[in-house]
């Protein structure tokens, strides 16, 4: 492997742990959430006053289904390290700025094509 690959893959690595453990933390607040519910038996559904469990619940799931979909595009970048086309636009096959793998290291296109 070439530096520029070590560099990305300890990158992405980094970054991988960090999702992983958003993940596990939201995934956390959902369980807690739940059975904080479970042995409530308040109308939260009907409370002017807060949100309601339903919209925690639903908030926290939708933080750990993003924290799941960036854990995929990581290990799909690592897949690419490990194939020597991390950091390569998928449609013009350029190389990526570093600038952009710095800031979005799953990134698959360059800035011209990501939009």
């Amino acid at each position: 492997m070439t530096h520029r690959a070590d560099a990305a893959e300890a990158r992405l690595r980094a970054r991988l742990a960090g999702v992983e453990a958003r993940r596990a933390a939201q995934r956390r607040a959902v369980e807690g959430i739940v059975e904080s519910a479970r042995d409530s038996n308040a109308d939260d559904e009907h409370d002017p006053e807060g949100t309601t469990l339903a919209w925690e619940r639903q908030q926290a799931a939708a933080l750990e289904a993003e924290a799941e979909r960036e854990r995929d595009e990581l290990l799909a970048a690592l897949g690419r390290v490990a194939a020597g086309t991390y950091g390569l636009c998928e449609v013009c096959g350029l190389p990526i700025p570093d600038a952009r793998l710095e800031v979005r290291p799953a990134a698959t296109r360059c800035v011209e094509h990501a939009g």
